[in-house]
């Protein structure tokens, strides 16, 4: 009794927050930003580009797919956006999510790792959504002193990277020239941002009891580190508080939802990505030891088989294919049906020098689903290995259309056309290849040779010119 009487009146005014902030919803954002439109894109790309050089990106078509097609739900009901919204999955342990200017919006594995449900990782970016939607990233920097450009996207850097001491000797530095930034979001933002994933989690007919899982696992890590505060933290500021905001709009609307009109999310798509997620990143002694537990302490049959499906991830990983396939044949005759399961035993069999039955495969989910570029990327790969060589241009062409900053694709290109003896259209693709990669450097270089070639088109060399010009801005950062 004595814990209620305490903590009631916190609740009652997050209840009153939130029944206000709904009627605010009508209101118009305020008018005067800290940050330009044209701003917000030139930090947006500064930042990307830093974010690549470090990390590179997990950029594998599957993964790009589902975070932008998820990422997608949301932004469709957000109305008429400034930027093109893009989504990122960062090969990083560390616990953190970041939504940077121009609608660019990255989840670290660590972060996708310690998520339960799609619906969870669905509230975190309908969240970092709302952030961007609502310019809380434009106005962090102080409208009497406008931050620069290079000097903003540096200082988000430092934070997206974990490294929170550079952060504040930027700041110093940033305040010592006349400017100012502050990059943590005030309970204000927080709630707004809040309020907004809760109503677009509804709109689209997902529990936004979700979110409050997610806050709560948010503010274990937060006790449990808190010595060394989690990036994420340093940005999204008191778990505890949000979640008693959110544990409000819960009970406000407790009551007021017919019982089915929450859908029951289907996670093998989630759990299969946070898996491959896990094998691309995580040293292979953990992910082993991690998914042998899940297997031996799983309560029902599908966490028997993702963890099974990871076990083959790692299988495949270290060559064994043959008990890659093994394993992989348990997880299909539980998920019967599933194409993408079709395409990973496809790509197993393509490595392990069987590539008309990888064909198979592979044409049979292109065949399901003409936008699937995992199995176009693959397939392509599958037609290149047998002499197809025109069959996977035209399929590298549709993938390099439908994910323009994949940069395999541009390797794989690169390379066909050299075996063509076209060394300039060969450094074209490779520029592109090494340019979504981070390496800018040697980007630059490929650039200049294939700008000197008089047998690349009039087209690609204009195009060369663009690229090169920008990445001497670039290089400022």
């Amino acid at each position: 009794m004595k814990f209620i009487s305490v903590s009631l009146p916190g609740r009652l005014f997050s209840l009153l927050c939130c029944m206000l902030l709904v009627a605010g919803q009508l209101l118009p954002p305020a008018s005067v930003q800290a940050l330009t439109i044209g701003e917000e894109r030139d930090i947006g790309e500064r930042l990307l580009y830093k974010i690549r050089s470090e990390f590179h990106l997990l950029d594998d078509p599957d993964i790009s797919q589902y975070v932008n097609r998820l990422g997608r739900m949301v932004v469709e009901l957000t109305g008429p956006q400034f930027f093109e919204f893009r989504f990122y999955v960062v090969p990083n342990q560390e616990f953190n999510a970041f939504a940077a200017p121009s609608g660019l919006i990255f989840f670290f594995t660590g972060l996708l790792e310690t998520m339960k449900s799609e619906d969870e990782l669905l509230s975190v970016m309908a969240h970092e959504v709302g952030h961007v939607v609502s310019r809380h990233i434009a106005s962090r920097s102080d409208k009497s002193g406008k931050v620069g450009a290079i000097s903003m996207a540096l200082a988000l850097a430092s934070l997206a990277l974990g490294d929170p001491s550079l952060a504040s000797g930027l700041f110093t530095g940033i305040q010592a020239a006349g400017q100012a930034v502050t990059l943590h979001f005030s309970r204000q933002d927080e709630e707004e941002a809040d309020r907004l994933s809760y109503d677009w989690l509804h709109a689209l007919h997902r529990d936004p009891l979700a979110m409050e899982g997610m806050l709560r696992t948010m503010r274990r890590i937060s006790r449990y580190r808190s010595e060394q505060i989690p990036p994420y933290l340093l940005t999204h500021p008191n778990p505890e508080a949000r979640l008693d905001y959110v544990q409000s709009l819960l009970e406000y609307q407790r009551g007021k939802v017919q019982e089915d009109y929450y859908q029951q999310t289907d996670n093998f798509e989630f759990m299969r990505i946070k898996y491959r997620a896990k094998v691309l990143v995580d040293n292979p002694q953990n992910a082993r030891a991690f998914f042998v537990n899940a297997l031996t302490k799983g309560q029902d049959r599908e966490e028997i088989a993702m963890a099974t499906y990871g076990l083959a991830l790692l299988e495949a990983k270290e060559l064994n294919f043959a008990k890659a396939l093994e394993l992989l044949d348990k997880v299909r005759s539980h998920f019967p049906g599933r194409a993408l399961l079709d395409i990973d035993a496809g790509i197993i069999l393509l490595d392990s020098g069987k590539a008309e039955s990888a064909i198979e495969l592979f044409a049979s989910a292109v065949g399901k689903n003409q936008e699937d570029m995992y199995a176009a990327f693959h397939l392509a790969r599958a037609y290149e290995i047998t002499g197809k060589v025109e069959e996977a241009e035209q399929l590298y062409a549709k993938v390099m259309s439908a994910l323009p900053e994949y940069p395999r694709v541009y390797f794989e290109m690169g390379r066909i056309k050299a075996s063509q003896g076209l060394p300039g259209m060969s450094n074209f693709y490779l520029a592109k290849y090494y340019l979504y990669e981070g390496r800018l450097e040697l980007a630059r270089d490929c650039l200049k040779k294939a700008r000197k070639d008089a047998t690349v088109a009039t087209s690609i060399q204009e195009e060369a010119d663009r690229i090169l010009l920008r990445l001497e801005e670039l290089a400022k950062l």
